[in-house]
């Protein structure tokens, strides 16, 4: 059977998982393809391609269809609180996200706190596992799609730089997972001083104050007030200097307390 793998980045694990299990991958090039397998490839596929491959085509999506369909899911589902999310295969047609299901595995984030990264690791490498364990089943006939409940589809978005500008007002509970979701790209910022500063690792805490302002708790954290509750800055990159911890900063700006972060 030849598969062609259309996919970059982490999408790739795919790739790296049906390679080890024995599937032959082929050039997308090829002429005799029996079936193409889509994971973070950011593109929707025409409809004579889709209709190439004896097959059809299969997309890996990391979340739990028809929920966050899109560019951005697993960011969507970090800064939305969820605990539990997941992977989906469908089987690709000319819209976004749109295919009918072929197969699902549930994956429980709990209590945990990951970051954008570590979690989309999470969700490739068990869509990868997922994918090599149902491609016989489906190529054998023995699946049968079933259709999404398109009434219930949320769609995600690409982010922008000013995405990561960081309201004092919303809660600090919110803030953290914008810190966890939107790092790398596109970042959480706020300023001080007409300085970026960006917040790059933070914590929550029942403290309550001005939003915006900034605190020593007991503890000798850096923390700033929200509006409801605050965050404990536990790494940050003040413009034009390296990464740093929240008690280093302090040592370098002394006179923070009780000012302003904007």
């Amino acid at each position: 059977m030849n598969i062609v793998f259309l996919g970059r980045e982490s999408g790739l694990i795919l790739k790296e998982k049906m390679e080890r299990a024995g599937f032959h991958i082929v050039d997308p090039e090829s002429s005799d393809v029996d079936l193409i397998v889509v994971g973070f490839y950011g593109k929707i596929l025409p409809k004579k391609l889709l209709e190439i491959p004896k097959h059809g085509v299969l997309n890996v999506h990391p979340s739990l269809l028809p929920k966050y369909r899109g560019a951005t899911p697993i960011q969507n589902t970090i800064m939305n609180g969820e605990t539990t999310t997941g992977v989906t295969i469908i089987l690709m047609d000319e819209k976004v996200d749109h295919g009918p299901i072929v197969a699902t595995e549930k994956f429980e984030i709990g209590t945990k706190r990951f970051t954008a990264p570590e979690l989309t690791k999470e969700l490739w490498e068990l869509g990868g596992d997922l994918l090599v364990q149902i491609i016989p089943e489906w190529v054998a006939g023995a699946i049968t799609p079933i259709p999404q409940d398109h009434a219930k589809a949320t769609y995600t978005k690409l982010f922008t730089r000013q995405d990561g500008k960081i309201d004092w007002k919303n809660p600090a509970l919110y803030i953290e997972r914008q810190v966890r979701g939107l790092f790398p790209w596109p970042g959480t910022f706020t300023s001080f001083q007409s300085k970026l500063v960006k917040i790059l690792k933070a914590e929550v805490s029942p403290l309550q104050g001005t939003p915006g302002t900034v605190f020593k708790d007991p503890e000798g954290k850096l923390g700033v007030y929200t509006g409801e509750g605050a965050l404990l800055i536990q790494k940050l990159q003040p413009e034009g200097k390296t990464p740093m911890t929240g008690k280093e900063f302090l040592l370098g700006y002394k006179n923070i307390i009780n000012q302003t972060f904007q």
